[in-house]
This record gives C-alpha cells, sequence and structure tokens, in this order.
C-alpha cells in the first residue's frame, strides 16, 4: 500500500484546492468519530482520505470505470455525482493498492450508502458530511449533538438521508431506489 504522505500527495496534485482541504477534513473527521465509536481509526483515517480520490475525473471516465472495471447495475450510474464514489473504491484499490475490503466498502458507499451499513461505513459518510473545513458549521453542530444521543449515529444517518431526499425533490431530480429503502430501514432502526 501506497504511504499515507505519497497518498496526500498525489491528492494535493491531482484535486482541487477545496476538494483537497475537503478531504483532509473529512479524514480527520473520520478519525474522530472512529474513535468515538470504537472503531480503527487509522483505517478510518485512510478512507477519509480516499472517498474522494475519483472526484479529479470525469464523468465518462468514472462511467467507464463503473461499466467496463466494475459492471455496476444500472441504480449506481442513475446520478453522475455519485460515480465518483465507486469508482474511488476501485482506484483505491487499483492505485494505491488498499486491500482492506472495511476501508473499500466505505469509499464505495460514501456518497449513496447501502442497506445494513457498518457502523465503519456510517462514519465514513457522516464524516464526509459533517467535515469541519468545508461543510456548513450549523448543520454540522445539528448533527453533532444527535450524535450524542442515544442511538445517535442511526438518528444522525436518519438526518441526512432526511435532508437529501428533500433536497433531490425540491430540485426534480431523480431518487435511486436504494436511498429511499436505507430511509426506511435508518426509519425502522430510529423508531423500534
Amino acid at each position: 500500500m501506497k504511504t499515507i504522505d505519497e497518498i496526500k500527495k498525489w491528492l494535493k496534485e491531482n484535486l482541487d484546492e477545496e476538494r483537497y482541504f475537503h478531504t483532509l477534513g473529512v479524514a480527520n473527521c473520520a478519525k474522530d468519530l472512529a474513535k468515538k465509536y470504537n472503531l480503527n481509526e487509522d483505517k478510518a483515517y485512510l478512507a477519509g482520505l480516499l472517498h474522494d480520490c475519483a472526484k479529479c475525473y470525469e464523468n465518462d471516465v468514472l462511467r467507464e470505470i463503473l461499466t467496463d472495471k466494475m459492471h455496476c447495475n444500472m441504480e449506481e450510474l442513475l446520478n453522475p455525482k455519485t460515480y465518483h464514489s465507486p469508482a474511488g473504491a476501485y482506484l483505491a484499490k487499483d492505485m494505491f493498492d488498499v486491500e482492506d475490503k472495511e476501508i473499500l466498502d466505505s469509499i464505495y458507499c460514501h456518497t449513496v450508502g447501502r442497506e445494513n451499513m457498518t457502523d465503519f461505513e456510517k462514519i465514513v459518510f457522516l464524516a464526509d458530511k459533517i467535515e469541519p473545513n468545508t461543510r456548513d458549521k450549523e448543520w454540522r453542530n445539528h448533527i453533532l449533538s444527535i450524535l450524542e444521543q442515544k442511538n445517535g449515529l442511526n438518528k444522525a444517518l436518519l438526518e441526512c438521508y432526511e435532508y437529501t431526499i428533500k433536497s433531490l425533490v425540491d430540485r426534480k431530480l431523480k431518487i435511486c431506489l436504494t436511498t429511499i429503502k436505507i430511509y426506511n430501514e435508518l426509519l425502522d432502526n430510529v423508531n423500534t
């Protein structure tokens, strides 16, 4: 596997300045959340560092990775804004030699998510939404306060999905079935 310094160097050279700053924020936030939930902090940091590694590629290149190298299903190709997520998992393995399934899975599902997400996947997902470098401070504080509640991880995730679904509806954009299934799953989890 490439070293953290090698990965950071590549990211700094290939991501725009704001995306790189966001990436560092996600890595640190994922590490903090991992500590809070007794998960592997180093793995969380690496997952956060690599979560947007495919953001520098054009959508046609990402789509080619998804269809030719990964054979993603049509639902995963519904929104070009999410292409970088599964493609990022592919690049993390192919370019940076990451073999850890937990890290790769968390990169893969950091935008849309998946049903039955692990706590590790949930913290990387949330770190992307609440990192302090580029995300709204009020939203971050709101989610952090939810995390302090009983079953806070699932409640915070549900809050993120509610926000996303409302935003997609307001913008008249398609909502993939996975998003709806995850929302329903989280709603059941939080209400039981």
